[in-house]
């Protein structure tokens, strides 16, 4: 399992008219080959009178499964630049379509190779490039005595904190990337001179923008 990864955020759509023809680009995030499948299957019949429906995907930790399609389009002209740009952003489990309405102008191999790697890229950016980093979920158990001073640790650390309960004690949920975790409880014992207790819920992957997390 890896630590870390990027991949899309969000299904997103966006598109360019070139030359007279439109490109639609659509962008979906993927947890299996069939959801990617699915996905062709629903832009084509939306838009089933159009000239093509391109697509490109990866799937797997290490984009062991990579497919793509010109969809009638000269061979290498479309589905590989699809593909190209999906893994020059080393991105993760990831499918693009391009739907194309031709506008009676042709564009020729290279015209071709640019509109589709443009539409990709802009499919992508609508969808939002996230990391996604694995977590561990933690419960910390604390007297009310000492709150304030663990919260602001938690804040200046830039911990995640899903979630506070109010009873007999203060009960802090957070989350902590995975390869913090020890350093993280190891300093959290020693603030609270190990009044404190600490219970793990397993671990979740969350979606990260320039170090902070997106839902």
């Amino acid at each position: 399992m890896e630590e870390r990864y990027k991949t899309i955020h969000k299904k997103g759509k966006d598109e360019i008219t070139i030359n007279k023809s439109r490109f639609i680009g659509h962008v979906l995030p993927i947890s299996s080959e069939e959801d990617a499948l699915d996905f062709l299957n629903e832009i084509k019949s939306i838009y089933k009178d159009a000239t093509h429906n391109v697509y490109g995907y990866v799937f797997g930790e290490n984009n062991n499964i990579q497919r793509y399609s010109d969809d009638g389009e000269p061979q290498g002209t479309a589905g590989i630049p699809i593909l190209e740009v999906i893994k020059k952003e080393d991105l993760r489990n990831v499918a693009v379509v391009v739907t194309r309405y031709f506008g009676g102008i042709k564009l020729g191999a290279g015209g071709l190779i640019r509109a589709y790697t443009k539409s990709a890229k802009i499919a992508i950016e609508s969808g939002i490039i996230v990391e996604k980093v694995l977590h561990r979920k933690l419960i910390i158990k604390i007297d009310y005595s000492i709150y304030g001073k663990v919260e602001n640790f938690f804040l200046s650390r830039g911990i995640i904190i899903s979630n506070v309960i109010f009873n007999e004690a203060v009960n802090i949920e957070v989350f902590v990337s995975f390869f913090e975790k020890s350093s993280f409880i190891s300093s959290v014992i020693d603030l609270c001179n190990g009044r404190v207790e600490i219970e793990e819920l397993g671990e979740k992957y969350l979606s990260l923008k320039d170090c902070k997390k997106i839902d």
